[in-house]
């Protein structure tokens, strides 16, 4: 791939705006030599203004989403990619959230150019574990982990039973719950069908991989053994 396609489907700018940025000397290789857009160099080895380039197609981050933010790219309001490099809204391929958490849902939320991926992670088949952390208006009556664990809690609106959920008490109002299923809203749901009401709820999990310290606001890229972690 051309050097000049390669930093504009990176998101670095237009290509007019990138052939720009060659002619002022921006793009270097890794010893500081001036590229020319006609330059044949290994992606690894080209830095913008003396930074390595952002991995290529196939890029999975992890984005600690703090409440408030909106999974969407056209809503009003604050959204989860202006927490992010802007040019990263502008790779193509696109870089889409794996899945969503709703405005008033923090936590692990993952985003990828790799559709495959990307699907991969969120299919039914693969049963992904995800684990939440919520507080509650009302203490726990203490029959919540059986109804969750048996396989037969019917939300409101539909005709399928929840898959069986685990439910670990860490408090009288405050719960951890893991699903593999990802049904709208589901976890404000569950507590709603046994009379209660989730007042913060965060995601803490997704697979093996955690957060891990990451602070909320802050975003990582994922390596190859971040991504097993998801599956393993």
């Amino acid at each position: 791939m051309k050097l000049v396609r390669l930093l504009a489907n990176l998101g670095y700018g237009s290509r007019k705006q990138v052939a720009a940025m060659f002619r002022e000397g921006l793009v270097t290789d890794a010893a500081g030599e001036v590229l020319y857009a006609d330059d044949k160099v290994e992606h690894a080895d080209v830095r913008f203004e003396g930074e390595p380039l952002d991995p290529p197609q196939g890029m999975l981050l992890m984005l600690n989403k703090p409440v408030g933010y909106t999974c969407s790219r056209k809503d009003v309001g604050r959204l989860v990619y202006d927490l992010l490099p802007p040019r990263f809204a502008l790779r193509n391929p696109v870089l889409s959230t794996v899945g969503r958490l709703d405005r008033d849902t923090s936590g692990l939320l993952l985003f990828t150019d790799d559709g495959q991926l990307l699907h991969r992670i969120i299919s039914p088949k693969a049963a992904v574990a995800k684990v939440y952390e919520a507080t509650l208006a009302e203490e726990l009556r203490g029959d919540e982990a059986a109804t969750f664990a048996a396989g037969t809690l019917m939300l409101e609106g539909e005709t399928e039973p929840l898959e069986p959920a685990p439910l670990e008490v860490l408090g009288p109002r405050h719960v951890r719950v893991t699903l593999t299923e990802g049904r709208y809203h589901q976890v404000r749901r569950m507590f709603a069908a046994v009379g209660n009401h989730v007042v913060t709820l965060e995601r803490t999990a997704l697979g093996g991989l955690t957060l891990d310290g990451l602070p909320s606001g802050e975003w990582r890229l994922l390596t190859a053994d971040d991504t097993a972690r998801i599956f393993g």
